[in-house]
């Protein structure tokens, strides 16, 4: 495989600020980046698109869709700024996005905390799986969560058109899913406090796909560096 394309991500998690993140876009000089709108209702999307416009920036690959995201943002994000790939849920708010026929082929679906007959379902109908690679290694190799028993064989039998990277810990905490409310323990992390926190990456290299977006609420001038640490694991 060619070398895979890493981009910095422009988190919206509880903890991640967006509108500073926008700030550092031109003084870093990032011209493509990957897009987590995720916890934006649509007024403040729209906010995030208007700052974004005042940018330099040139491409966004790979977007984390919300389920009420209008078929407009889909037709803007793509003839802007080329977007590539979707990822969403499989959760059944999300399922509505599997009536966006005209974006299937745009569209995978991400392992969240396990693999159940939502996923599965919605794996039949849109174009393959986002592997976010912190939930396999926390939920399923670390937790051993039976749901991901079957993660490997799907990911050999299917496309992954886009990744996710998040930090692991070593130890791990409780808290609510910024979703749905539900206490779950976690040693995955959308802050990184240290590189080696990256290290497990290596074990995963051969399922990274072309598009890996870095998913962490870390300022962009700590994504680069964190950029460069994972090009040495990955490329």
């Amino acid at each position: 495989m060619a070398e895979r394309l890493i981009l910095p991500g422009l988190t919206t998690t509880p903890g991640s600020d967006w509108r500073m993140k926008v700030e550092e876009i031109d003084r870093l000089g990032i011209k493509e980046l990957a897009l987590f709108p995720t916890c934006l209702g649509l007024e403040e999307r729209r906010e995030l698109y208007g700052l974004l416009e005042g940018t330099g920036l040139e491409n966004i690959p790979h977007v984390h869709l919300r389920d009420d995201m209008e078929n407009w943002e889909f037709d803007y994000l793509i003839g802007r700024y080329g977007t590539q790939v979707f990822n969403f849920h499989p959760d059944a708010s999300s399922v509505d996005m599997l009536n966006r026929g005209e974006y299937l082929d745009r569209m995978y679906i991400e392992n969240l905390t396990e693999i159940d007959g939502i996923f599965l379902d919605c794996l039949e109908k849109c174009a393959g799986v986002c592997l976010d690679v912190s939930h396999w290694e926390d939920q399923g190799m670390i937790q051993k969560n039976k749901g991901y028993d079957g993660l490997e064989n799907i990911l050999q039998k299917n496309k992954i058109g886009c990744c996710h990277i998040s930090a692991m810990n070593d130890h791990f905490t409780v808290w609510p899913n910024y979703i749905t409310g539900k206490k779950i323990r976690y040693y995955s992390n959308h802050k990184l406090k240290d590189l080696s926190e990256l290290d497990y990456v290596g074990k995963y290299v051969r399922y990274l796909p072309e598009i890996v977006s870095i998913e962490l609420g870390n300022t962009f001038a700590e994504q680069l560096e964190i950029k460069k640490y994972l090009e040495r694991i990955i490329n």
